[in-house]
C-alpha cells in the first residue's frame, strides 16, 4: 500500500519491480481481448463515498475487522444487498 491515506508501510520492494524487464512476464494464460469485446465493453465509473460516523455493535465490527483489509468494502457491500434485497420486495 503506498499512497498518503495508507497507515502500514508496503511489503512491496518497488525498487526492485522498476529495475525488472516486463519481457520476462508470462502472459500465455491471459486471453487475447477482440475487438467483439471492446464494442460490447462499456466505461463504468465508481461510484463516490460518503464518509459517515456510524454506530455499529462492537462485535460486529470486529468480525468485520477480523476479515481483514477491506472490512468497510465488506460492511459496505453488505446494506448494498440488503437494499437490493428489499427494493425487489418492494
Amino acid at each position: 500500500m503506498s499512497g498518503k491515506n495508507s497507515r502500514r508501510k508496503s511489503a512491496t520492494d518497488w525498487d526492485f519491480l522498476a529495475s525488472e524487464s516486463e519481457k520476462g512476464i508470462d502472459l500465455s494464460d491471459i486471453p487475447r481481448l477482440g475487438p467483439d469485446f471492446w464494442r460490447k465493453a462499456t466505461l463504468r465509473m465508481p461510484q463516490t463515498k460518503e464518509s459517515i460516523t456510524l454506530r455499529i455493535d462492537r462485535d460486529v465490527l470486529a468480525w468485520f475487522r477480523n476479515l481483514g483489509c477491506g472490512y468497510q468494502t465488506r460492511i459496505n457491500a453488505v446494506l448494498r444487498s440488503y437494499v437490493q434485497a428489499v427494493k425487489k420486495m418492494s
